[in-house]
């Protein structure tokens, strides 16, 4: 599915949501549960808080099946999703905002397909959309934004922050940054044949690369970073 002749949903985490004037809430019912959506009448597009507009679903606690299976049944056929992320790249500075290529998954207990019946197996040799990636550079370029592409998404289970060692361990395995939300997200997606892109924001060193993390840090950050964030959200919904 084309994602310029098809609705555009936007995926807002941590930072990002208190960004957009969100208006009425609209309720979806999926059957895997409701998920709750708001139409961006300026953007002509959909807007889904991941943690819920008040912030209250924990990473482990987000209904993933919902969100996305609303979003199918709205018509999107694209989606750009934010997430706040612990950076393990020295190239990719705090408060500086980048693209994800590729994930490696160390969740653990999380429903992570909508093929529970059945044999299906999806292919995830590029999960994130080269098409949304290749518009949100272009997006970024016009605005003088510097954006790192190419990037490797590391999903922890959360909620807690990961050691030192897990840090260690997942830049041995080639992780350039490490976050709580990007998976089943991305495979939910993929599996609906819609679109995916993530834009990622670095909004600390991840855990042994700075002395200690915290969500106050991450949220300081992302009050100075989310404003960017939404403008380029913007500027490459809109030439979609």
């Amino acid at each position: 599915m084309k994602s310029s002749k098809a609705a555009v949903g936007i995926i807002t985490g941590t930072g990002v949501t208190e960004q957009f004037t969100l208006g009425e809430p609209r309720r979806v019912r999926t059957r895997y549960g409701p998920s709750v959506v708001y139409r961006s009448e300026e953007l002509g597009a959909y807007v889904l808080p991941r943690h819920g507009a008040a912030h209250r679903a924990p990473p482990h606690g987000i209904n993933y099946r919902a969100n996305i299976a609303a979003f199918e049944q709205l018509g999107v056929g694209a989606v750009i999703a934010t997430s706040a992320v612990g950076s393990m790249d020295r190239e990719l500075g705090v408060g500086e905002v980048g693209l994800v290529d590729q994930f490696i998954d160390f969740t653990k207990h999380r429903q992570e397909t909508f093929f529970d019946r059945g044999v299906v197996h999806t292919d995830m040799t590029n999960p994130y959309s080269r098409h949304l990636n290749r518009e949100l550079l272009a997006a970024a370029k016009r605005m003088g934004l510097k954006v790192k592409p190419g990037l490797v998404y590391v999903c922890a289970e959360g909620p807690r922050f990961e050691t030192a060692a897990e840090i260690r361990m997942f830049r041995t395995l080639g992780g350039d940054v490490v976050g709580m939300t990007g998976v089943p997200e991305v495979v939910l997606a993929n599996e609906k044949k819609i679109e995916y892109a993530s834009v990622v924001i670095a909004t600390n060193w991840a855990a042994g690369m700075q002395a200690k993390v915290s969500h106050e840090e991450v949220l300081r950050v992302m009050k100075r970073s989310g404003g960017k964030v939404k403008e380029l959200i913007e500027n490459t919904v809109k030439a979609l």
